[in-house]
């Protein structure tokens, strides 16, 4: 019986773990980069509307 298959699968998944790894800080970095943006936005528009 060969084990090619499973050396196969384990490396495919170890990859697609891996890639995820790095890449999924980089999606956050974003989503939170976009709220910090809106967030500033509403204080700018809270301090105009006060004075």
């Amino acid at each position: 019986m060969s084990h090619t298959p499973f050396i196969w699968a384990a490396y495919s998944i170890g990859t697609v773990v891996l890639l995820w790894c790095a890449l999924a800080p980089l999606i956050h970095k974003k989503a939170v980069i976009r709220d910090i943006r809106k967030l500033s936005q509403i204080e700018e528009r809270n301090r105009d509307s006060h004075s």
